[in-house]
Formats: C-alpha cells, structure tokens, sequence
C-alpha cells in the first residue's frame, strides 16, 4: 500500500520544550487514522507541519507524495483541513461562503453541497457569526467535503460539542468520505473508539505506538488470577505485565502482549499452580489509561 503521509525523524523545539520528538509516522492511503494524546501531546503540532503552516525544526515529512515544506496554493485542492480554532469568515452567510470556496476548487460537487447542506441542517441564509459552535463546526466539514480531496485532516474538531452534534458529524464524515484518506487528531477516545481503522499514541512529543485498532485491542487483556491463599507479587515480573497489583488471594495486571497459550505459560512459570485464570478485554480507554500509568511510572 501506499503512504499518503509519511514522517521521518520528525521534530520540533520551542527553545529547550521538545513539541514532537523524532516523530516516525506512516498513514496508508484509504486508512481512518486517529492521533491521540493528552492536550499538549504534540498532535496540533505534527498537523500544522504537515499542511505546512509552521516549520519543523528537523525531520521530514510527505503528504500525498509531496514533501510537506512544498504544500501551498493549488495544493489543498487536494486537501480538506477543519481545525478546532479554524477561522472562518463570520460577516458572511452560510450559502455565500459555500459560493465563494466553490469557484477555488474545480472538483467541487455541487450535489454533493447540496446533500451536505440537508444532512447538516445548514440555514443557507443565515450569517455564520449567528451559528452555534456546532453548526460552525458543521459548515467547516461540508466546506471541507464538497471537493472530494484525496486528504481529509481534521484537528481537535469535535472537542466542546454535545455528543449528538459529534454523533453528526462522525456519521457524515464517514458516509461522505469515501475513498479519502483521514487523519483525526483528538485527546478524546470516545470520539475515536467505534470507527477508526488505525491509532497512533503521542505523548510528551514522542509517538508510543502506532497500530490497526484491532491489533490493539486483541494484544491488551485485564488479567485476574486466584489463589487457595494470599498471594504476593514475585520479582521481577515480566515486561509486558503492566499495572500488577496483589491483594488477598487475587492478583490482577494488564497484559500487553496477550497470546492465550503464552500468556497461560507465562502465569504457570511465574506463580506455579493458581486456582483460576481470567481474561477479559478492554475498552480503548482502558488500554490508553494503562499505558499512560506505565509511562508515569517509568
């Protein structure tokens, strides 16, 4: 498959605060791919470089081929950016700026406007500064949809709406999209969990992981053994055994390496004989909380 952004070594500095960290990132195209982190992680940051609206301070990066320091003009016809803080041109009416965008794109699709418009519930005559933040964030997407870009990247653009409004918005980017590659940024998991296709992991400026979701979600187990008597935690335990806590006759971890066999070996080699061994899956906050625990630990 083909990479429709690619990252190498990507880093910037604010003076001694490292924003993002030797970043290595690869989204393949046609992929639904969501940034996430803690506010301050660094994802505003990656995405402003890439549309090429600040520079980084070492590294390289691609977007849709192009080396991203070269995106400019004619190049976001290819590209539908909605950021949280976008601005937009408030003294004008809804219908006026669809107008008005339309004659810079030559593959703007009136019909596919026009659809937007009626799933949005867009009041083509009212003036934009007299929108709810919801709907402002509803014309920026159709705005950003009508065109058919190759590239859909999407910064924080759910964050402060009622979970209806969001619920909107998710479902007509994904019926609309097509086949657009998408890149979310977001610090929420709930707004990612049920349709992302991949997920990467950024925190202080480094990227954790990056990985399909259901590789994800199939490595991460809550593990919970019992014993017939107390237990206590041997040392060391393994690695990938992640938040391990022994409490009477109960131990409890994360397994982050999950395999049944191996793991069940794993529990055998380290405890011996135990009365009971469960596993159960986990949210994809779950997983994150986790994670975020061993790197404060760490």
């Amino acid at each position: 498959m083909t990479a429709a952004i690619q990252t190498h070594d990507l880093t910037k500095r604010y003076r001694s605060v490292r924003a993002l960290d030797h970043v290595n990132l690869e989204v393949q195209e046609g992929a639904v791919y969501a940034l996430v982190g803690p506010n301050g992680a660094g994802k505003t940051t990656g995405i402003k470089i890439l549309m090429n609206l600040i520079g980084a301070t070492s590294g390289e990066a691609t977007v849709l081929g192009m080396d991203c320091k070269q995106i400019r003009g004619l190049s976001y016809r290819q590209i539908g950016y909605v950021s949280e803080n976008q601005d937009i041109p408030e003294w004008m009416k809804v219908g006026a700026l669809l107008k008005y965008l339309s004659e810079f794109y030559p593959t703007w699709d009136r019909q596919l406007e026009k659809a937007l418009v009626k799933q949005f519930e867009l009041p083509l005559d009212r003036k934009i500064k007299a929108l709810s933040r919801g709907m402002k964030m509803k014309l920026a997407l159709a705005s950003a949809l009508a065109f058919h870009p190759k590239l859909i990247v999407l910064d924080e653009p759910f964050g402060g709406l009622d979970p209806l409004v969001r619920d909107q918005l998710i479902e007509g980017l994904l019926e609309l999209a097509g086949e657009s590659t998408l890149l979310l940024s977001s610090h929420d998991l709930a707004e990612i969990d049920s349709f992302a296709s991949h997920v990467g992991y950024l925190e202080e400026g480094k990227l954790r992981f990056s990985e399909e979701m259901t590789s994800l979600a199939a490595r991460f187990r809550e593990v919970e053994i019992t014993f017939e008597t107390d237990s206590v935690l041997p040392s060391p335990i393994p690695g990938n055994w992640l938040q391990a806590k022994a409490a009477g006759g109960v131990v409890r971890f994360v397994e982050s390496q999950f395999d049944d066999q191996r793991t069940g070996a794993e529990i055998q080699r380290v405890f011996g004989h135990v009365k009971t061994v469960a596993f159960r899956a986990m949210s994809l906050r779950a997983i994150f909380l986790a994670i975020a625990r061993k790197t404060e630990a760490a």
